[in-house]
């Protein structure tokens, strides 16, 4: 296996894509409150969070990701290693914890990022198979408007705190439903899992519209 092709696996397993997402939000909202400075080291802080999230949730889910063949799993596909994952996380972590109590967030926005990393966390071990699934979603996401505004040493506005809970608990019934009928038959059954892909679709559906709402309404 070569460096290059492990490098890249451990970007895939670390759900590149919902962690960039997650990031740029984190710097955008930071910046309408802090410097550039200060917003860029809570935004490091909460990508190394998020890596330690992804490659958890990869390292997890591999029996079950082999079991269906899904070769866009890059440990399935064999371009990482179970090994340089498990580096990887003790790294990001180590750095996440170091990041965030050192840097800008300081102790309390570090206790905030905390309990949204260990919700996620218990999300992955736990809570994806059960039907309290989307709370995770809605401490951790809802942590992270607090965490920000603690760093100015304010509270966030109340729409914005609820926005991020409704939209981000949305996400997690549409991102769900692709893989709906086939985490049944392997006995993953959060929320979503259980009340299927129509009634999924609503609840996303009115999550986004209760945000627009509440935005709307500020």
């Amino acid at each position: 296996m070569g460096e290059n092709s492990a490098v890249i696996g451990l970007f895939r397993a670390s759900h590149f894509g919902p962690t960039c997402l997650v990031v740029s939000i984190t710097l955008g909202l930071s910046i309408t409150q802090l410097s550039f400075t200060k917003s860029f080291g809570i935004s490091l802080a909460i990508l190394c969070g998020q890596l330690v999230v992804g490659w958890t949730n990869d390292l997890l889910d591999y029996p079950l990701d082999r079991a269906a063949g899904r070769l866009k799993k890059p440990l399935v596909a064999e371009t990482v290693t179970r090994k340089q994952i498990q580096v990887g996380i003790s790294i990001a972590l180590t750095s996440a914890i170091l990041l965030s109590y050192l840097g800008p967030l300081g102790v309390r926005g570090g206790l905030l990022h905390m309990l949204g990393l260990a919700s996620a966390t218990i999300y992955n071990f736990w809570a994806k198979s059960t039907w309290f699934s989307p709370v995770p979603y809605a401490i951790s996401f809802g942590a992270l408007p607090w965490a920000v505004y603690s760093v100015a040493h304010k509270h966030p506005p109340t729409w914005l705190f609820l926005d991020f809970i409704l939209v981000s608990m949305s996400f997690h019934f549409l991102n769900v439903i692709k893989d709906l009928e086939w985490d049944r038959t392997q006995s993953v059954l959060g929320l979503p899992q259980r009340i299927g892909k129509k009634w999924s679709a609503w609840t996303a559906g009115l999550l986004v519209l209760s945000a627009a709402f509440v935005a709307l309404l500020r």
